[in-house]
């Protein structure tokens, strides 16, 4: 049971480190009406920490939780979306918050495989 989820760890790594399209959201960039929307789109580095993050934040939205940690991650996420707003068109508050998003869905990702692997082998 191991090595599918090594695979799929795996597989989910890799597609985050695929080179992005200039532009490519996480969400559709024809619909973007936001300041913060709007800035991301029509900067490449923004576009592509935003596309990571969509990745990532995949990949933690399956990652099986403890009891209350579903709530935690969509408090987690509308907390983001709001500092994001915040930072309207400012390109480094925005990179940095993205940056600070990433690093934290790669720890939660990571936490919660070791967990996986710890009951694994409590097994």
């Amino acid at each position: 049971m191991r090595i599918p989820i090594l695979v799929m760890a795996a597989g989910l790594a890799g597609a985050c480190l695929l080179p992005a399209q200039a532009h490519a959201a996480s969400f559709d960039c024809a619909r973007a009406s936001k300041v913060d929307e709007i800035a991301i789109c029509r900067n490449p580095q923004l576009s592509m920490l935003d596309s990571e993050m969509g990745g990532l934040w995949y990949a933690y939205s399956r990652v099986p939780m403890a009891m209350g940690g579903n709530g935690d991650r969509g408090d987690e996420a509308r907390d983001f979306l709001a500092r994001r707003r915040a930072c309207l068109r400012d390109v480094g508050c925005l990179a940095g918050l993205y940056r600070r998003r990433n690093a934290a869905l790669r720890a939660g990702i990571d936490g919660a495989m070791a967990d996986y692997f710890r009951l694994q082998n409590a097994n």
